[in-house]
């Protein structure tokens, strides 16, 4: 009982270590159009509606922005942005999309907020926030996918990448008591199959 809370306490942590790393420091996960030209990561998504409703204040939007940027620049090799001129080097404040196609992409929008929200609210407890968020991001960009193969001029360049279903894999392992169950249900098909092999060789 101690060994399966202690595994799936481990398992958790570090599955969470990696979704928290793939959104903080926005590593690119899906490719959509957004009011800053193309969206790949649910901080530039969250980034980009947060500064148009004007919610929050920018500084806040930029302390969520500035880990990721600062990690594509050193990335690329490139000079790390003030934190001053973060917002107009990342065109955060020219809208090149209406408001409208945040609307058209709601599933998007809304995976994004979850999926940014889980990861900080996952620092004090990690829970399905997260990975509710990501489905919906993966469910809004599948969406728009076949409605691009279906004529719609609009989801051209709309894809998700490889590292999605490395968010989607740590989202739910995060989920500590989903683990356990996991490990629980394992342990006792394991101890069935040694119990079974025991009376066969009786």
């Amino acid at each position: 009982m101690a060994s399966s809370r202690r595994c799936a306490t481990l398992i958790s942590s570090i599955a969470f270590s990696i979704y928290f790393f793939i959104i903080i420091f926005q590593v690119p996960i899906f490719r959509v159009p957004c009011r800053i030209g193309i969206c790949k990561t649910p901080i530039e998504v969250t980034s980009s509606q947060l500064i148009a409703s004007e919610v929050f204040p920018r500084s806040i939007v930029k302390i969520l922005f500035y880990p990721g940027a600062v990690a594509k620049a050193i990335c690329n090799h490139k000079t790390i942005p003030s934190y001053e001129n973060l917002l107009n080097i990342h065109q955060f404040n020219t809208r090149t999309v209406s408001a409208a196609s945040d609307i058209q992409r709601l599933e998007v929008l809304a995976g994004s907020y979850l999926s940014v929200a889980g990861a900080i609210t996952g620092l004090i407890k990690p829970g399905r926030m997260g990975l509710f968020g990501v489905l919906l991001i993966m469910w809004g960009v599948i969406r728009e996918s076949i409605m691009g193969r279906s004529g719609f001029a609009q989801a051209k360049g709309i894809y998700i990448y490889p590292a999605m279903y490395i968010v989607l894999i740590s989202a739910f392992f995060s989920i500590r008591k989903d683990v356990r169950k996991l490990i629980r249900t394992f342990t006792r098909k394991h101890v069935k199959k040694v119990k079974r092999f025991k009376s066969k060789g009786k």
